[in-house]
């Protein structure tokens, strides 16, 4: 464990604080600038449009009756602690899992503050094939699927399985 929250992966926080304001200033943009449903065509297949979700990812649970925002805020809440102690823990060097920690915590702690100040989740990125439309999502959601995606690819080449495979190509070189 490093000696320090500078050695560690906690000097990665500002990626954190990043994502947050990001996915705050854009929420609060489109509450000023949107009616609820509007929506705005930008490209062949993407809308700017106006959602709430009530739920999760997908709008999982969105119309379970509203003991969801308290399952969800606890999930985010836990998980933002568990991934911060891991941070701590961790040197700064893990740049791949330090980047996808912080990234999974920002898009949790925006999301936390809209089940908490509205009761629901802003989303407004819509992206469609023809007439089949893709969960519209925020900047929050995307840093948290990119963040597990940095963290499912970090479990495949991770920097322990980088090293070992190097001694392993060093240990092979000096019996040849």
């Amino acid at each position: 464990m490093p000696t320090n929250w500078k050695e560690s992966g906690l000097r990665w926080y500002w990626i954190v604080v990043l994502v947050f304001i990001a996915d705050q200033v854009s929420k609060q943009w489109v509450l000023t600038n949107f009616e609820l449903h509007e929506s705005v065509n930008l490209l062949p297949f993407f809308n700017f449009t106006y959602v709430r979700n009530y739920g999760a990812a997908f709008s999982f649970l969105s119309d379970a009756g509203g003991w969801q925002k308290w399952l969800f805020t606890f999930i985010a809440v836990a998980f933002s602690t568990i991934l911060t102690i891991w941070l701590r823990k961790q040197p700064t060097k893990m740049w791949r899992l330090n980047l996808a920690y912080t990234l999974v915590i920002g898009g949790a702690l925006g999301n936390l503050i809209d089940r908490l100040q509205h009761g629901y989740v802003v989303d407004f990125l819509d992206f469609f094939w023809n007439t089949s439309h893709f969960a519209a999502f925020n900047i929050a959601d995307s840093a948290i699927c990119v963040g597990a995606g940095l963290i499912i690819l970090d479990s495949f080449i991770g920097d322990d399985k980088e090293k070992s495979q190097n001694g392993q190509n060093d240990n092979k070189a000096a019996k040849e």
